[in-house]
C-alpha cells in the first residue's frame, strides 16, 4: 500500500498520510485548517514496513483503507504530560 504524506504549514509534528497523492481536498474541514498550506513530505510504501517511527502501522494501513487518511498529531503535548507526570512522583525534601 503506498501512502504520500504531507506535513502541516502551522503546527510543528502533525502530518497527514493519504491513500491518493491528490486526495487534500478530501479531507475534512477542520483537519485542512490545521495543516495550513499542506507539504509534501514524503511517500511510503507500506506493504515494504513492519512499523513506522511514531505510528502504529496497523492503525495507519487501517484509517488509510477505512476513511482514505490518517492524522498523526504533535508529540509535544505527550511530552508536556510525561514531564509533569515525572514531576509529580518526585518525593518532596
Amino acid at each position: 500500500m503506498q501512502c504520500f504524506v504531507y506535513r502541516s504549514s502551522l503546527k510543528d509534528g502533525l502530518y497527514v498520510y493519504l491513500v491518493e497523492e491528490e486526495g487534500l481536498e478530501k479531507l475534512p474541514g477542520p483537519v485542512l485548517k490545521q495543516l495550513g498550506e499542506p507539504e509534501f513530505a514524503m511517500s511510503i510504501d507500506l506493504s515494504k514496513r513492519k512499523s513506522l517511527g511514531h505510528e502504529d502501522i496497523t492503525t495507519v494501513r487501517k484509517n488509510l483503507a477505512d476513511q482514505g487518511f490518517h492524522v498523526q498529531m504533535p508529540r509535544s503535548i505527550e511530552h508536556l504530560m510525561e514531564q509533569a507526570a515525572r514531576e509529580s512522583r518526585k518525593d518532596p525534601k
